[in-house]
């Protein structure tokens, strides 16, 4: 995936001096890694400079990431100060973070709590789930409900009460639903484009400086399932605001 301003300016979901929210696509890493692919903060900055004509460095900081085969919301600080108090709210939980997942298998109830314990396996990149606590293992919380459904597949909403290394995936594979695509997980074939689909649907937080609320939604990928569920879900509360 090779980034550019042209491309950032489309998927710009949010934007002032102290803050920019982009839709990820799924096949864009957040941070540059061993693959030497583009990042999406070499893009942004490239964009907040071109754009606003900025000398020199371009500061920008991460306030949350998201898995490269993940789509959707993902936050930079333009400023220090912003990101100094995004991170504030972070750790206190004060960012509502929603994530629509497609997965095959029916979840045992429409609508649940799950309490995991997760460790993470280094060599393997993935996080193991325990029922209860043992040692060197994190709390892993979340609430979902099923939205839609089709033929085959049901969207579940996914509302994030921590963040963990691969917590929603790991989560619903040990309630019986992989994420589609999600072969770490699971799910027994790939999806063409490499993703997983699952979706960074929306943020909620007030702002760190402006101190009003700010809730965005971003559009899931132009797929023919994601399509599909976009136009047949009206149970998605942010959409009734």
């Amino acid at each position: 995936m090779k980034g550019n301003n042209t491309d950032i300016r489309h998927r710009i979901l949010f934007e002032d001096n102290h803050l920019i929210i982009i839709n990820k696509l799924p096949s864009e890493i957040v941070q540059g890694d061993k693959t030497g692919d583009v990042s999406m903060i070499d893009t942004v900055k490239a964009y907040i400079k071109t754009t606003y004509n900025k000398p020199g460095d371009v500061f920008l900081g991460l306030v949350n990431r998201i898995d490269r085969p993940v789509s959707g919301a993902v936050l930079f600080a333009r400023t220090s100060k912003a990101l100094t108090r995004m991170n504030e709210l972070l750790k206190s939980r004060e960012i509502r973070k929603t994530y629509w997942a497609i997965v095959k298998e029916q979840p045992p109830e429409a609508e649940a709590e799950l309490i995991h314990y997760l460790k993470k396996n280094e060599a393997q990149n993935k996080a193991i789930v325990y029922n209860k606590e043992v040692g060197g293992s994190q709390r892993a919380h979340l609430a979902y409900k099923i939205l839609a459904r089709s033929d085959q597949y049901f969207l579940l909403q996914v509302d994030l009460f921590t963040g963990r290394h691969h917590q929603i995936r790991a989560q619903l594979s040990a309630i019986g639903c992989p994420i589609r695509g999600d072969l770490k997980y699971g799910y027994p074939r790939s999806n063409p484009d490499a993703s997983i689909s699952l979706h960074s649907r929306s943020v909620s937080f007030i702002h760190p400086v402006r101190k009003e609320e700010i809730t965005v939604i971003a559009p899931p990928p132009d797929e023919p399932l994601w399509n599909y569920f976009t136009s047949n879900t009206e149970t998605d509360e942010y959409d009734k605001k």
